[in-house]
């Protein structure tokens, strides 16, 4: 199986500012400051990183390094205007290398706001909404626990190309009326969610949210904290996070270096699925489904020394991720992308080829 293989890192800075282009009363226009989160995603030539295997701990140092003028400071002083979408800018011309080739920027200026400049340096903006809602599904077997009436704190992500006049404001205006409609609602009783899985919702919030943006670039339902599904107005993703608190080495490292001890992480798994979408069910693959068929492979990795797999004498986070793919497609055919991160925000993001993950 051919695959492609993304590495991640994100680094915090602090930082204050004031936006231009607002009115004076604005909130933004006032001086204020965040708790901001850079991330980078890019694929990186062999040879790079300082051994192999080290392409993560090298991208996170880079980024921390190009973080410095920004961290502690007035942002104004740096950028004439300095939006989430000019930090991303900024930042990309400060990573800029012909090895790291294309890259994805992203830079979150809380947990509900950010922008990203994708790797052909399209910006988006994008905002996280939550609401609190009932809902069953009508269709499952009996005795599934989704058919009895349950309930979620529900999150969305609205994501948008920042086309003239598209910023955080924009997508609150557009989101007000579907805030009302869903939070503290029966999502059974709305026209169109008669079966709200996490794909139907998707691409019912995309429907009643593109007429008026046009601009509209993904709509992410995150169903609870570890599962969700996200639409873009043509294909339905769904994916399942897990934890492995597993150990390793990286006997590659050089000596000297702390990677060749014996250490461990507390890992983040994402497991992305994608196929048609099950027109009776309303979903393209049950979540329990997922994490049944997986939990062989997740038990044979969760607490345990990596490097002491079959196969995975050389455990870094990128050959974990691809050997994790290669494995459990067996069992998952859906299952065309595997992200895994060692700590936050930092780990490496695996395709099956032609599939952005």
């Amino acid at each position: 199986m051919n695959t492609k293989t993304l590495y991640a890192a994100a680094a915090p800075f602090e930082a204050a500012r004031q936006l231009t282009g607002h009115a004076p009363a604005h909130p933004a226009s006032r001086l204020h400051g965040h708790g901001f989160t850079a991330r980078v995603q890019c694929a990186i030539e062999a040879g790079w990183a300082d051994y192999p295997g080290g392409e993560v701990e090298k991208l996170q140092q880079r980024l921390a390094a190009a973080l410095v003028p920004l961290d502690y400071r007035h942002l104004n002083e740096q950028l004439a205007d300095p939006s989430d979408i000019n930090i991303a800018r900024w930042l990309a011309r400060q990573l800029a290398d012909p090895a790291l080739g294309q890259m994805e920027i992203g830079v979150d200026s809380t947990e509900r706001q950010g922008a990203l400049l994708d790797a052909a340096g399209q910006a988006h903006v994008w905002r996280r909404y939550v609401f609190q809602s009932a809902h069953r599904l009508p269709n499952v077997p009996e005795g599934h626990k989704c058919g009895r009436m349950h309930g979620h704190g529900f999150e969305v992500i609205v994501q948008a190309r920042a086309d003239e006049g598209v910023d955080y404001d924009r997508l609150d205006a557009v989101w007000a009326p579907l805030q009302h409609a869903l939070h503290y609602a029966c999502l059974n009783e709305l026209a169109g969610l008669e079966n709200p899985t996490s794909e139907m919702m998707s691409s019912w919030i995309w429907q009643r949210l593109q007429a008026q943006l046009p601009s509209l670039s993904l709509v992410t339902v995150y169903e609870t904290a570890s599962c969700g599904a996200r639409f873009d107005g043509r294909q339905y993703r769904i994916w399942k996070d897990l934890t492995l608190d597993s150990a390793r080495q990286l006997r590659r490292a050089p000596e000297g270096s702390v990677q060749r001890r014996l250490h461990g992480h507390t890992y983040t798994l994402r497991l992305h699925l994608s196929a048609p979408l099950d027109q009776i069910m309303g979903w393209t693959v049950d979540f329990g489904d997922v994490k049944q068929l997986f939990n062989p492979l997740f038990k044979a990795l969760d607490h345990r020394p990596l490097h002491e797999i079959a196969g995975l004498e050389d455990c870094d986070t990128a050959t974990l991720a691809q050997w994790i793919l290669a494995q459990a497609r067996a069992d998952l055919p859906q299952l065309d992308g595997v992200d895994l991160f060692e700590t936050r925000g930092c780990g490496a993001l695996v395709a099956a080829q032609g599939v952005t993950p």
